[in-house]
């Protein structure tokens, strides 16, 4: 059986203390940008195994919403900032059923 070291384990850095470092504090210019690229890699990547399971192209994807084949391999790198409308259209093509959460974030 492992054992873990309590006063090694409280000196290693939270993420959030290691994202300050990098990207800056939140709130600054360079932390929203890098979320803002960190969302868009993950609901691409999202799209991108949802239809991989269904053995679509992305042309054929493409096809169904009237976009281009590159359009699609954009927003699956998470290289383009994608708008609701278009992500709902995606889904809906791919089978997955959004269901609104409205909570509010302000404090």
């Amino acid at each position: 059986m492992i054992t873990i070291d309590e006063s090694k384990l409280a000196q290693l850095p939270t993420t959030n203390q290691l994202l300050d470092e990098k990207y800056g504090t939140e709130g600054t210019m360079q932390r929203i940008e890098f979320d803002a690229k960190a969302i868009a890699w993950y609901y691409g990547s999202l799209l991108r195994d949802r239809r991989r399971e269904l053995k679509l192209t992305q042309r054929e994807v493409a096809e169904r919403i009237g976009r281009e084949q590159t359009y699609i391999a954009r927003i699956e790198r998470g290289k383009v900032d994608i708008q609701l409308s278009s992500f709902i259209r995606i889904a809906t093509v791919l089978g997955i059923q959004l269901i609104p959460s409205f909570i509010s974030v302000m404090k």
